[in-house]
């Protein structure tokens, strides 16, 4: 489903690597992409897209993310994950490509170029992409998890990337939701690495950083610490308004033990 800038702003005006549990567990080593899926729960056209990043969440080479968006409740459906940052940062990734493309599915790779969430081979070439013109994630950045803290490592810089911001997405594996209204009334999906929550945790100015949250510090009223059995961490160039191209990532599972 397409919506037109302009409309978008309004309702959005309206509305508004090495991996560790403890010792290392991998769950993606060296992330050739990060895949961030715009989706809906009121869009009939995205749960093709949702089972898809299902199956490209297990590739270890992908750390791929569902990013529910809400200008879609309107049509009466409120959908249960969405965030308005959500929206908003969708949007904003359309305004620094340039190109203005705002809709769901939309799978958005490496920060960079976007490409319709269900297309398998579409998404693949975004990759591909984006490997070749430019050098996402060739910082290795790192996350652990002991004794209830979140730990973030990010290397000093050795190339021409020198500053960026940090952020931690706690995330929950896997989401069931069983739909009542609107486009997608009486089907049941499964969501895959929903993000919860952005967390900043800090600017990035080209130097090795360490980050360190507290587990219990991540729930708001949305969700519970029990939600929540991976973290995210993103690296990324520009800013909140202009985001650009991802320089490094990571992900890990959250123990069940810690946060229960």
């Amino acid at each position: 489903m397409k919506i037109r800038p302009i409309l978008f702003a309004a309702m959005v005006a309206l509305g508004a690597g090495t991996l560790g549990v403890g010792a290392p567990s991998a769950l993606a080593a060296e992330p050739r992409a990060v895949i961030e899926l715009f989706t809906s729960q009121g869009c009939s056209s995205c749960p093709p897209a949702d089972r898809l990043l299902g199956e490209l969440a297990e590739d270890p080479s992908l750390i791929a993310l569902s990013v529910p968006v809400d200008y879609w409740d309107y049509l009466g459906w409120k959908d249960t994950l969405a965030l308005p940052v959500d929206s908003t940062r969708q949007r904003d990734y359309a305004i620094a490509r340039g190109d203005r493309e705002v809709y769901t599915p939309q799978a958005v790779i490496n920060g960079m170029v976007h490409a319709l969430g269900s297309n398998k081979d579409a998404i693949e070439d975004a990759i591909v992409k984006t490997r070749r013109e430019s050098d996402p994630l060739s910082l290795p950045v790192s996350v652990k998890v002991a004794n209830g803290v979140i730990t973030v490592g990010v290397p000093a810089a050795s190339g021409k990337h020198r500053g960026g911001e940090v952020w931690l997405c706690p995330v929950t594996g896997k989401a069931r939701v069983s739909i009542g209204r609107g486009e997608n009334r009486g089907r049941t999906v499964v969501y895959h690495n929903v993000v919860r929550r952005w967390v900043k945790l800090g600017d990035w100015h080209g130097q090795a950083e360490t980050f360190r949250v507290k587990l219990s510090t991540l729930p708001d009223a949305r969700f519970s610490i029990a939600d929540i059995d991976r973290a995210a961490v993103l690296l990324q160039s520009g800013s909140p308004k202009r985001p650009g191209m991802i320089l490094g990532a990571a992900m890990t599972k959250v123990p069940a033990a810690k946060v229960r």
